[in-house]
């Protein structure tokens, strides 16, 4: 079809996609002052009025209407009756207190200072300079270190964002085979504990910066599992602790440039003996992006906005297999396997071998 024929076939439907997309940043907000209120946590299990959430949080009766008029619309809330509402199950992650909440998570990611580098994306496509590092005169993870809140806020977004990985790993990776396994840029140690837990043989070491390693103790502890955990401080740009068999990378290799995943990877591969295996754990992109996949229809669209995240907040990218292949053989390493992580999509583990 010419560029013409698909301008003149545009109908409402095709509007209301760019309309939707348009008012995406005010959803977001949405969630945020939900969050920040207090709304789910407050209105419980039972139907509320509105007025009543107002008084409970502190705010005026006909704005909080609004507001809960607004997730009912997200599909957040339900209204049953005018201003009687309760909450939807996909509402219910914005309880801090549910076992899968998502509060963090989206604190983090409506948080300022990640949504003003995405001000200047057009900037960050012209040049391929990182948004961020313009915007704050620091990058992202200096930002992190200098204020101390954030940073709290950002670990717990990760441990959030890393629930469900950590729930589907372990059944889904032969960890059996292994003895001991290293956790780099490991965070607070919800992915590690998860194997743990699941397997009793492995011994484990998380390894991050002092100020990632904060609250593994608290994680471990949690799970009954500080005898079979060790905590090493360190640089993954300078060296990778040795003694493990199997070395394991969730999310941190999107986070840097092709070149800084390949100094991260040789580490690993200088300290892995025979036998032994690097394990990565990030979304894989199609060589074509496919909407009539699954697993882009599943997605909707998230692993490519997380890739222009990366580019405008920290100078990373998602990758392809290709790419993964790249990067690994430029490491010394041999890519072995991709294997979607199908309970954690988008998700799959990318397996890695000494060449």
């Amino acid at each position: 079809m010419a560029n013409t024929d698909v301008r003149r076939a545009a109908g409402t439907a095709d509007r209301d996609v760019i309309v939707r997309l348009a008012f995406g940043s005010m959803a977001a907000q949405t969630l945020r002052a939900a969050v920040r209120l207090r709304v789910v946590e407050l209105m419980g299990d039972t139907p509320r009025r509105a007025a009543d959430v107002a008084i409970a949080a502190g705010a005026e009766p006909q704005p909080m209407t609004r507001l809960l008029r607004a997730l009912a619309g997200l599909g957040l809330l339900r209204e049953h009756a005018p201003d009687a509402f309760s909450v939807t199950p996909a509402g219910a992650l914005l309880d801090p207190g549910h076992p899968d909440s998502l509060t963090s998570f989206v604190g983090m990611f409506t948080e300022p200072a990640i949504v003003r580098a995405w001000e200047h994306l057009d900037d960050s496509v012209r040049t391929g300079d990182i948004a961020f590092d313009t915007v704050f005169g620091t990058d992202f993870f200096s930002h992190l270190a200098q204020h101390p809140t954030l940073s709290a806020q950002f670990n717990a977004a990760m441990s959030q964002a890393v629930s469900e990985t950590a729930a589907a790993l372990p059944y889904a990776f032969d960890f059996g085979r292994f003895t001991s396994v290293t956790d780099v840029g490991g965070g607070e140690g919800t992915l590690l504990a998860g194997v743990l837990s699941a397997h009793a043989g492995l011994t484990g070491v998380v390894f991050d910066t002092e100020q990632g390693l904060a609250e593994v103790p608290k994680t471990m502890a949690r799970h009954g599992l500080n005898g079979r955990c060790s905590l090493i401080a360190g640089d993954f740009f300078r060296s990778v602790p040795e003694g493990s068999d199997l070395y394991l990378m969730k999310s941190v290799l999107h986070d840097w440039t092709d070149d800084q995943a390949v100094t991260i990877l040789s580490h690993c591969r200088r300290v892995l003996p025979p036998g032994g295996l690097v394990l990565i754990v990030e979304p894989v992109l199609p060589e074509v992006v496919d909407t009539g996949t699954d697993a882009d229809v599943t997605d909707g669209g998230v692993t490519y906005l997380s890739d222009l995240n990366m580019l405008v907040n920290v100078g990373g990218r998602e990758r392809t297999r290709k790419d993964f292949e790249e990067v690994c053989h430029r490491a010394g390493l041999t890519l072995t396997s991709v294997t979607p992580l199908t309970d954690a999509a988008p998700f799959s583990l990318i397996e890695a071998a000494a060449r």
